[in-house]
């Protein structure tokens, strides 16, 4: 599992606030920003597949899309003008920084990862069509902050400066499809626009804590222990993927239901049920339409049953496939497998590390202490798939 250094930091980023030096009427945070970026980097990906027959290295994508997050991490609190100034005229001691800040934690979670970070950050800006799909999320992710900044406070000095650098950061990236249908500000930026909502849900909504993570970057803590929990298990490349954007993904209905904390599904008979019909219908209606028709399948295969093991056979999907029979039979491109169960003990784990955040800043309200000691009591001392849990407890 990841050593909690790296959890540590991870988290860290939801304490970050972006564009504090603007009138915002939000707080705006790294771990969200993040998130953004990867889902608005997973439909430029997807456009580039399909439209133009271009071969897209997911795993590199997913890789490098966590190697920038974790350099950005440790760098965001630098101003983006002085950021960008310093990475052109002294990148490689910055890196370097980084490196030497992130490597204990890097080479106790996975070794070979950290090999692949040190040679990530070494490569220049475009390196790679991955490289240059991520940093087009990073700019149009950025640029979706700003029109909330902007909007609130255009009278700011220097903010029509900040307005022009941001859209021709942008059009450097034109060439790619996906970058001018958001442009259009039609259908793709529909869901760009749909996804980012999920900023202004908070988890955890009628209890106080610190920070007050939203659901957008709750889910991206989820995808990032899916990756390093493939990674231990030696998952092929489709599992992997599978599993990230399954997890990525997987509580995008709620930007049409609002997070319904647990309490009040498992409290009313049939309720839960009922609550996912009618995500079923909500997501065929508002969200699928705004994505291009080869999405749909996949989409829907991702937020459909999230949290169940499924393997395709034949061309059909099978779903609630046992854990151990998955990872022993399945573990092969062609079963397209997801471990619906894993990812639901990532999501547990995630909101475990909430609490105990907001615990350790001396924000403890009973339902945060009365959730810790019941996911302790439930998950610590298991074991799944050969993953010890313990380890993330201590």
């Amino acid at each position: 599992m990841i050593k909690k250094g790296l959890i540590d930091k991870i988290f860290d980023a939801a304490n970050i606030k972006r564009w504090n030096d603007h009138v915002t009427p939000m707080d705006l945070t790294e771990l969200d920003k993040q998130a953004h970026k990867f889902i608005i980097a997973y439909l430029l990906a997807k456009n580039e597949e399909h439209e133009r027959n271009v071969r897209i290295d997911w795993i590199a994508l997913i890789e490098g899309g966590i190697h920038e997050f974790l350099h950005r991490v440790l760098l965001t609190d630098i101003k983006p003008p002085v950021f960008h100034k310093m990475m052109k005229e002294k990148g490689d001691e910055l890196n370097r920084w980084v490196i030497d800040n992130l490597r204990e934690d890097l080479i106790a979670t996975d070794e070979n990862y950290f090999d692949r970070f040190v040679t990530y950050l070494s490569q220049k800006k475009d390196a790679t069509r991955e490289k240059k799909i991520l940093n087009a999320a990073h700019y149009l992710a950025t640029n979706w902050e700003f029109r909330i900044v902007y909007n609130s406070s255009p009278f700011i000095y220097g903010i029509e400066g900040t307005k022009s650098d941001i859209e021709n950061q942008i059009e450097d990236y034109y060439d790619l499809i996906g970058v001018q249908k958001i442009s259009l500000r039609r259908k793709s930026f529909g869901f760009v626009d749909l996804c980012g909502q999920l900023r202004f849900q908070k988890r955890w909504a009628q209890v106080p804590r610190i920070p007050e993570t939203s659901v957008l970057g709750h889910m991206l803590l989820v995808a990032v222990f899916s990756y390093f929990g493939c990674l231990k298990l030696k998952a092929c490349p489709k599992r992997i993927y599978n599993n990230f954007y399954t997890s990525l993904f997987h509580d995008l209905p709620e930007v049409l239901t609002r997070d319904i904390v647990s309490p009040i599904k498992q409290s009313v008979a049939g309720l839960e049920k009922t609550i996912k019909e009618y995500e079923e219908i909500q997501i065929e209606q508002r969200i699928l339409p705004l994505l291009p028709e080869y999405m749909h399948d996949e989409v829907k295969f991702f937020i459909t049953k999230e949290f169940s093991n499924k393997v395709r056979l034949n061309g059909k999907i099978v779903y609630d496939i046992d854990q151990q029979t998955l990872h022993e039979s399945y573990n092969e491109d062609g079963f397209d497998p997801v471990d619906g169960e894993l990812l639901k003990t990532f999501d547990i784990l995630a909101a475990y590390l909430e609490a105990c955040k907001s615990i350790q800043y001396g924000v403890s309200p009973s339902q945060l202490t009365d959730a810790r000691e019941k996911i302790e009591k439930s998950l610590k001392g298991n074991e799944v798939l050969g993953l010890d849990l313990t380890e993330f407890f201590e």
